[in-house]
């Protein structure tokens, strides 16, 4: 079997979903995802002519291959790593197809036949503490058992110093890293708030999005120790590890990282250093199946757990929670589409694949999904081309 071609399709959902597809001479193709970016599809394209001919079995070897040949154009981070992790997803698909199994059989079989999700929320504009309560009831009345909330968020109460010259209010400075006094009772209360509106087994998490200096992070993540976190997610800035170690060591909070890393190297110091309680890696932009196993194999070694950042459509997510069946520490896993109502219709056939806070995995070959084209081209990200559609 060899490969023939190599072709992407952008959908535009809540974010750009860089779907790509491998096809080979025995006529069995393979599916997979790019996390969005800037360059990923050109960056698809330009991989091509050195996977036509290849053996697709030979996944390791053509990862590294890819790695290789665009190593002069960054492949140790960034967009190019984020298009390699599309297509050696696509080629592990392909392979799964081709010996009749599941992804997670080819990583060495399942942990678990259910992989938890945890719904990241969205409260609209209004970042009180009664409608982050009332988002977390209707989230968990849906079934999830785990959610997650952004923390950063402007406080309705206080003023932007930077654009805002009213004085009566208190203010912050939006680029200094600074939390206020005001800022932290604040954000203490929409944890309380979301807290005290779910069940005490429900797990709740809040996201930073890498605002804050180190000292305020540990501020608030003592703040938060009463509220029994699942985790605070990337309060400080993510390239500096020592950082991170020492909110980490500074609180009971767990604190959780990973999704702005690539490849295994890119781990190395964060897991080494145990500068975080848990690793989140981006599956579909950090290098793919087989370097998320690395990861996850690595963080093991120190007891730490796996909770995939992930932002994809289902076939980056069902692909994804294949191998997180095959992680011994795998924790939950992100599903960010709430918001996107054609999520589930955009494969065919299966109903919601998310039932329950669970996505149960078949046993179908590959990822086991089958992309809906119809709704596929219908969402088709404008000015682009459905895989090599009119090329």
């Amino acid at each position: 079997m060899r490969i023939t071609d190599v072709r992407t399709a952008v959908i535009a959902g809540n974010f750009d979903w860089v779907l790509v597809r491998i096809e080979t001479d025995a006529g069995i193709t393979g599916l997979g995802e790019a996390y969005w970016g800037a360059g990923v599809d050109e960056i698809v394209h330009r991989l091509r002519p050195g996977l036509i001919g290849q053996n697709p079995f030979n996944v390791a070897l053509l990862y590294e291959k890819m790695v290789r040949e665009m190593s002069g154009a960054g492949s140790l981070a960034g967009a190019t790593v984020t298009a390699i992790s599309g297509v050696e997803i696509a080629l592990w698909d392909l392979v799964g197809r081709a010996l009749k199994t599941p992804i997670s059989t080819l990583f060495g079989g399942r942990f678990r036949d259910k992989i938890r999700i945890y719904a990241d929320c969205h409260a609209g504009r209004e970042h009180t503490p009664a409608a982050y309560a009332e988002k977390a009831r209707q989230v968990v009345a849906k079934g999830y058992t785990a959610i997650k909330f952004d923390l950063d968020v402007e406080n309705p109460h206080t003023r932007d110093i930077s654009d805002d010259p009213d004085p009566r209010r208190p203010w912050y400075e939006p680029y200094n890293r600074t939390i206020s006094t005001a800022e932290r009772a604040y954000m203490v209360s929409l944890v309380a708030a979301v807290r005290e509106a779910v069940p005490p087994e429900i797990m709740v998490a809040m996201d930073c999005h890498w605002k804050y200096n180190v000292p305020d992070a540990i501020k608030l993540a003592q703040d938060l120790e009463p509220y029994d976190l699942l985790w605070l997610e990337d309060p400080v800035p993510p390239e500096n590890v020592d950082a991170q170690a020492k909110v980490s060591a500074s609180t009971r909070t767990p604190i959780c990282t990973g999704e702005n890393l690539y490849r295994k190297h890119g781990y190395r110091e964060l897991i080494e250093q145990q500068a975080a309680s848990i690793i989140a890696p981006d599956i579909p932009k950090m290098g793919g199946l087989l370097e998320a196993k690395k990861v996850a194999d690595h963080a093991d070694t120190y007891y730490i757990p796996i909770a995939p950042h992930n932002v994809a459509s289902p076939i980056g997510t069902v692909a994804a929670a294949h191998v997180c069946a095959a992680m011994s520490n795998f924790l939950v896993l992100e599903f960010h589409a709430q918001d996107v109502p054609w999520w589930d219709d955009l494969v065919q056939g299966e109903g919601p694949l998310i039932r329950d806070g669970y996505i149960a995995l078949s046993d179908k070959p590959g990822h086991g999904l089958e992309l809906n084209e119809d709704v596929a081209r219908a969402h088709l990200k404008p000015g682009t081309a459905f895989f090599g559609d009119g090329r």
